[in-house]
């Protein structure tokens, strides 16, 4: 009876941070390597087939490279733009990894894993080509969302789930 006692207040109270680490670091490896398989196929479709792809009447692929952040802010910047990117996300990185140590939950490990594997698929990309390459373009009556990639995909699907969380998150003392 003890122990059971023990996992439901261990359940109540999240994850151990290690565990939290291990799944949240589980994830960022997965995110990481899938993105830059489908950067890889991209790239060598693309380039092999110049232009624009249409998919669907909504979705084309089309190879660009943003040497900036999201949305273009900074593209052209000077070179040493491209390092303080790096540095940026890698330093967002730690931080995320410290604060799942310090509050280590499922939700959280999900959230974390999905934006430090996307902020570490762009970071791959901007230490190896100086630019992220982005493919995935979706429109509707002539106006184009930003192009964008999986690694730009997990990230907004991780902050989501943070953003839930704290919404729908019970209070202290009681959450899952």
């Amino acid at each position: 009876m003890g122990a059971k006692a023990s996992n439901q207040d261990d359940a109540a109270a999240g994850l151990a941070p290690r565990q939290a680490l291990i799944r949240a670091g589980a994830l960022l490896v997965l995110v990481a390597v899938l993105d830059q398989i489908t950067k890889w196929l991209m790239v060598a479709e693309l380039t092999a087939r110049p232009g624009i792809i249409e998919v669907t009447g909504f979705f084309n692929l089309v190879l660009t490279h943003n040497t900036g952040i999201s949305f273009g802010i900074f593209r052209g910047s000077d070179a040493w733009v491209r390092w303080a990117l790096v540095a940026l996300a890698l330093a967002i990185v730690g931080l995320l990894m410290h604060w799942l140590w310090r509050e280590p939950r499922g939700r959280m490990a999900l959230a974390v894993g999905l934006i430090c594997g996307g902020a570490v698929g762009n970071v791959i990309d901007r230490i190896r080509i100086g630019a992220v390459v982005d493919f995935l373009d979706f429109h509707a009556a002539g106006w184009h969302w930003p192009a964008f990639n999986l690694a730009d995909s997990a990230i907004t699907l991780g902050v989501a789930v943070l953003l839930l969380d704290s919404l729908f998150r019970a209070p202290s003392g009681s959450r899952p």
